[in-house]
């Protein structure tokens, strides 16, 4: 889905851009703009085609910005699910009815009550 977004955006500010700017500023066709709008949001910018209107110029700005929140979102997402990953690290099975989903701090198995084994890393 994620990527089905970006192509349409592409797909659309490309042929914008082609409509706008004309085959005299360099947009010779809608697939050329398309590979503009792909360079401007990938922000890796060539700079072998570029807007020359004023309004051309400020929709390569929202562009760009965009292109900034497109790589940022899904990277936010990936570190948050990064950072709850030890908590899914448990590793206690309770002994009377093998359950092993429990909290990292549980002393009692979820399912039937039976006190669990308390890990060698928590023994005092």
């Amino acid at each position: 889905m994620f990527m089905a977004v970006i192509f349409t955006m592409v797909v659309i500010f490309g042929t914008i851009m082609y409509l706008i700017e004309g085959e005299k500023n360099g947009f010779t066709s809608i697939p050329v703009s398309i590979y503009w709008a792909i360079v401007t949001i990938t922000t890796v910018g060539y700079g072998d085609i570029s807007p020359a209107t004023g309004f051309s110029q400020f929709l390569a700005s929202i562009v760009m910005i965009m292109g900034y929140a497109i790589i940022a979102v899904p990277t936010g997402i990936v570190t948050s699910e990064m950072i709850k990953l030890p908590a899914r690290n448990n590793t206690q099975v309770c002994s009377n009815c093998m359950f092993d989903k429990h909290d990292n701090d549980a002393l009692f198995c979820k399912k039937c009550g039976t006190l669990l084994d308390i890990p060698p890393s928590e023994k005092k």
